[in-house]
């Protein structure tokens, strides 16, 4: 199997790392918006550069990976689409919803595969607590609580294109509260703050982000980010329920400290990235999407999907600028 990898940044490198030691890969061809870097890349792995997108197509490949910035993925996956590859891509597919319903089509259209990078979805606690709602053993579940706090925050560069927090980070917890529960969100209501640092107020986002979501058997869900948590990143997913109650990524890495005198110690050596905390996911990813090209798996995670959790994004980002509730039927592609 020979697979185009367009976009060598840090989670590209990751990917065609993994792709380069499958056994069902015979090659890689590697492009990027900088050559030098695909170029360098190639030479590390022992694969072939290639000096830009058209070559990807022309030089003849069997699936494509994107990990392009946002702006070119519904454009590379309506291309692959047309070409009959199967591509695997991360979140979201395009920066807005005309965007995502296009390509999504372009992919039916074409009766091809849309694999989408959401990589919590193979998360050995995320993958823990589906089983624990799935089973029952939390009883109803009343109660869900997700947060997403970056260490640091992202260049000012890279705000304006980044789609705001609610696409580019919130919509893990999204994707990740329907995956976990198997409910649909009924309607959001969100609030923002850009207290911090100006490069948020001039890129129109937020620094810090709240959601009220009300699922659709009436359990209640929270989801909250912020780019600023200096402690560590901290990813975390709590599910109480009449039965029981649980919690996604609470390890003696978790960057919190408890001020009771009989509480654990702050973590000695805090998450620090989501490239860190999520490496065996990513991994397993890529491994899902070779079985899904070779008929051995079903899509784990595709178009539509993808399409539910920026619906929520979305909605989220009309409830922040017109401080009012939003119902998920307000917003297309359901």
């Amino acid at each position: 199997m020979r697979i185009g990898v367009i976009g060598t940044g840090r989670i590209g490198t990751i990917h065609a790392n993994t792709l380069s030691r499958h056994r069902e890969v015979g090659s890689l061809i590697l492009t990027d918006a900088d050559p030098s870097r695909a170029a360098e890349l190639a030479l590390r792995l022992g694969e072939t550069a290639a000096p830009g997108v058209d070559e990807i197509f022309r030089w003849g490949v069997d699936a494509v990976v994107i990990t392009t910035a946002t702006a070119a993925h519904a454009e590379l996956i309506g291309r692959a689409a047309r070409s009959g590859l199967p591509v695997f891509c991360e979140k979201p597919i395009a920066l807005d919803l005309a965007g995502t319903l296009q390509a999504i089509g372009e992919v039916e259209s074409a009766g091809t595969i849309l694999q989408m990078g959401f990589q919590r979805r193979f998360d050995a606690g995320y993958a823990g607590a589906r089983e624990a709602v799935r089973s029952g053993r939390l009883g109803r579940l009343h109660t869900v609580r997700a947060l997403t706090s970056d260490q640091a925050p992202p260049t000012a560069e890279w705000l304006p294109v980044s789609g705001g927090i609610y696409r580019d980070a919130l919509i893990h917890d999204f994707d990740c509260l329907r995956w976990v529960t198997g409910r649909e969100v009924s309607d959001v209501y969100a609030a923002g703050s850009d207290a911090g640092p100006a490069m948020f107020r001039a890129a129109g986002d937020v620094d810090t982000a709240a959601a009220v979501l009300t699922l659709d058997d009436g359990t209640l869900a929270t989801a909250t980010a912020t780019r600023l948590n200096g402690a560590g990143y901290d990813v975390r997913m709590e599910l109480a329920g009449e039965l029981d109650q649980i919690v996604v990524g609470l390890d003696d890495r978790t960057p919190i400290a408890s001020t009771e005198p009989t509480g654990p110690p702050a973590a000695d050596k805090p998450w620090t990235g989501f490239l860190e905390r999520f490496e065996p996911a990513y991994e397993a990813e890529l491994i899902a999407f070779v079985g899904v090209v070779r008929g051995e798996l079903v899509n784990p995670c595709d178009g539509r999907e993808a399409l539910q959790a920026f619906r929520i994004a979305e909605a989220c980002d009309v409830s922040r600028h017109e401080r009012r509730a939003v119902a998920l039927t307000e917003i297309a592609g359901a």
